[in-house]
Parts: structure tokens; C-alpha cells; sequence
């Protein structure tokens, strides 16, 4: 029954990955009236495949495993069962989002440049010294928002349901990540989104796969780990006090 809804979900996604990529390929097209046009710095099939590519990292990490177990194991109970057993309940549900998301991951990738070259005739301009970099920050972004989503999730320890919050959290990352590049926004916004998790989970990454360079890849790269520090941290921090409310209540 796992296995169909797991599959179920994938295919979902897909509906909802190639909806969006449609609606905003075809935006952005029309926006672009001369191909020639630079919009905040970006040509035509720049701008498209930011889109493309930060909607193939959001949706490749998708996963109803950080949104709804954790909150459901603390909601019903189970996780009082779970965290007596020979193994860590944090890492157990790490390895198993990356599990599940691992073949996604590759299949959205698949879809996103099948769709992409299509459109556009061509590829994203990557070169093979720049591939390490990439990768390193796709990795780091796929941890860190993991991170996150597992935070959001134990909240439920103190409140009766955590999915606004996921709600606000994925919202955030889909307007001021996916559908925009950071330079759209006004100038007086863009520090303050660069500071928030959108800078390290999609715009950092697809900004590399773009519009390569040295200083920007160590720009992204320092600013992960330090989120991925932070993020973990706060995630053990947290998951620790509702393990102790747990015990103080009587589990």
C-alpha cells in the first residue's frame, strides 16, 4: 500500500512539475518579446531554465515522509516507540527521505532537460571543472531544507498541527525561489531574501548551473554550511526539549 501511494505521489508531482513549467516557460517567453532582451541581468534562456532547473530541485525533494510522518508519529504517539528503539529516530528518517527521493530526483532531472532542450535547442552552458561545485551545493540544499522541513514537522511536540507552517515554508521557497530569480525583486529585498533559505536550496544552485563563476560558487558554498550547521543544530535542539516533554509527560 506504501509502494502505490509512494508511486501515486510521483506521479502527482509530475502533473503539478509539468503544470508549472508550462505556465511559466510560456510567461517568460512572451515576457522576453526580443530573445536578444536582458531582464535583471538574464537572456531569455537564462530566465527559462532558472525556472526549469529550481523547479526540478523543489520538486525533487518533495517528500510527504518530512511533511506528515514525523508530525503523525507525534501526534499518535508512535514516537514514543520509536525513539526506545537501536537507532536513531532523527537519522532514520533522514536516510529514508533520501531514499525515496533518490530515484525522483533523477527522474524530475530526466523530465526537466527533455523539456528544457525541447523548448530551448540547447543545454545549460556547464562545463565539466564546474560540475564538483554544482553537485556540492545541490547536496548541501537538499540537507539543509530537510532540515528545515524536519524542524517545521516537531513543532507538532507544542502544536496541534504543523502544516501551515509547512505551508508558509514552501510558499516562500516557490515565489521568491522558483518563479523569480533574486535580482527581479526590488534592490532593498534582495539582501534580505539572500539571507533566507531560498538563497541556498534552489537560487544558489541553479544561479551556478547558469551563470557559473568562482566567487559565486564560494559565495554559495560558505553560506550553505553555515545554514547546514545552523539548521542542523536547531533541528537536534528542538527534537531533544520534545523528546524531554515526551518523558516529562509520561510518554
Amino acid at each position: 500500500m506504501e509502494n502505490l501511494q509512494y508511486v501515486w505521489n510521483i506521479l502527482l508531482g509530475f502533473i503539478t512539475f509539468f503544470m508549472l513549467l508550462f505556465v511559466f516557460m510560456n510567461l517568460w517567453d512572451y515576457i522576453y518579446s526580443d530573445s536578444g532582451n536582458l531582464i535583471s541581468g538574464y537572456t531569455k534562456d537564462q530566465m527559462i531554465w532558472y525556472v526549469i532547473l529550481t523547479e526540478m530541485i523543489w520538486f525533487s525533494c518533495r517528500n510527504a515522509t518530512l511533511s506528515y510522518q514525523i508530525s503523525n508519529d507525534i501526534k499518535s504517539g508512535s514516537i514514543a516507540y520509536s525513539i526506545n528503539k537501536p537507532y536513531n529516530y532523527i537519522a532514520y528518517i533522514i536516510a529514508k527521505h533520501l531514499g525515496e527521493i533518490a530515484i525522483k530526483s533523477l527522474l524530475f532531472l530526466v523530465a526537466g532537460l527533455i523539456i528544457g532542450y525541447g523548448f530551448l535547442g540547447s543545454l545549460p552552458p556547464v562545463h565539466l571543472y564546474q560540475l564538483p561545485a554544482i553537485l556540492v551545493t545541490l547536496v548541501l540544499g537538499t540537507f539543509i531544507n530537510t532540515f528545515l522541513k524536519m524542524s517545521i514537522s516537531v513543532l507538532s511536540f507544542w502544536i496541534e498541527d504543523a502544516t501551515p507552517f509547512h505551508w508558509i515554508y514552501d510558499k516562500m521557497i516557490i515565489v521568491l525561489g522558483i518563479m523569480f530569480p533574486v535580482e527581479v525583486f526590488p534592490l532593498w529585498a534582495q539582501p534580505v531574501i539572500r539571507a533566507t533559505p531560498i538563497f541556498v536550496v534552489t537560487y544558489g544552485p541553479a544561479k551556478l548551473i547558469i551563470d557559473y563563476s568562482s566567487g559565486m560558487a564560494v559565495r554559495v558554498i560558505l553560506s550553505q554550511l553555515i545554514y547546514f550547521v545552523i539548521s542542523l543544530s536547531f533541528l537536534l535542539f528542538i527534537y531533544q526539549r520534545g523528546v524531554k516533554k515526551l518523558n516529562v509527560n509520561g510518554g
